[in-house]
């Protein structure tokens, strides 16, 4: 299904949680469950929805039992992330939505917290949460935005020091925050015309920030709202087409935003930073030289290889042939 856009709040609402899942139920459960409390104690309008992305697992009909969703919108077939948090942005109708994936926590105090930053910054767009793993243990997750400089810290070792942004205990200006958690000024995202549908996933949310950037608008990383982040696909068994969207999409910025020059110098100094990463891991315990071997291979020919999006339409096809299996589906 397509929603109708909602470009004015409506009914009071301040702020929409928007959710994006796909085929993950006992996670979306447990966020929608730290929503409910968020929403209890906020002291100001707030509306949950759930774009359920085609999961064949029940989770559509869980979000529409539980009792902090207001509102479920249910693809047909899987589309591709940045195509699902425009949907949700089109139809909030909060003057702020907090994007959240169905593997991301709040954190008591989280929401309050992002949205007295934007409130309190009108030039900034976008507010990132500090992204926290299960077992407690920090998550990159704001940087610098991409071009050949930060590629060329890679390759020397210096990413963290010079490419990492979310560090620090008080809120500071970034050039982009992962979609994660983050709470975006609708008004904005409106002004840019939403994220870009040819970034299927990965590099949706960096192009996004750096459109508001040229128009003008900030981000801000704010480390006083937490969220846990279970980072389960970043492990599932599918890492090869991950691997492949995540290399085509980074080529596909840097041809966006940047040279053909540019992007070749980042292709190189990326796949050279992987080739030491593959080399070092023949020593080490616990790492997979063969899975940063893939990265490489990725990097210098990001226009082969299957990705998500592949997968993407494989799974609508099977929906279409097999349409007592589920509702279709989405891709990031």
């Amino acid at each position: 299904m397509a929603v109708r856009p909602n470009d004015e709040a409506t009914d009071g609402v301040e702020l929409s949680f928007c959710v994006v899942n796909t085929s993950k139920r006992e996670l979306l459960a447990r966020g929608l469950d730290a929503i409910g409390r968020e929403r209890a104690g906020l002291g100001f309008a707030s509306e949950v929805l759930v774009l359920d992305n085609g999961s064949r697992d029940g989770s559509a009909e869980m979000a529409r039992s539980h009792g902090a969703v207001d509102r479920v919108l249910a693809l047909s077939g899987r589309r591709g992330k940045a195509f699902c948090d425009s949907e949700l942005l089109r139809a909030a109708a909060g003057r702020y939505a907090l994007l959240l994936n169905e593997d991301s926590e709040l954190q008591p105090g989280a929401t309050r917290a992002l949205h007295q930053a934007l409130e309190g910054d009108r030039r900034a767009a976008c507010a990132g949460a500090r992204l926290i793993r299960p077992d407690g243990s920090p998550q990159a997750c704001a940087w610098r935005f991409p071009s050949p400089w930060t590629a060329l810290a890679g390759a020397l070792g210096l990413h963290r020091r010079l490419v990492v942004q979310s560090t620090g205990g008080h809120t500071r200006l970034v050039d982009w925050c992962q979609s994660s958690a983050l709470l975006v000024r609708r008004e904005a995202a409106q002004q840019v015309g939403y994220l870009d549908e040819e970034f299927f996933v990965y590099s949706d949310e960096v192009d996004f920030a750096k459109r508001l950037r040229e128009a003008g608008w900030l981000s801000l990383y704010v480390p006083a709202a937490v969220a846990v982040h279970d980072e389960q696909l970043s492990t599932s068994a599918i890492s090869e087409p991950r691997i492949v969207e995540l290399s085509r999409n980074r080529d596909l910025y840097m041809r966006k935003h940047h040279s053909p020059a540019s992007a070749r110098a980042v292709r190189w100094l990326t796949a050279w930073t992987y080739a030491v990463r593959a080399a070092v891991a023949l020593v080490l315990p616990a790492h997979s030289a063969r899975r940063y071997w893939r990265h490489v291979l990725a990097t210098l020919h990001p226009e082969r290889g299957i990705g998500l999006r592949e997968l993407a339409a494989e799974y609508n096809r099977e929906g279409v042939a097999s349409p007592a299996g589920g509702t279709g589906a989405r891709g990031s």
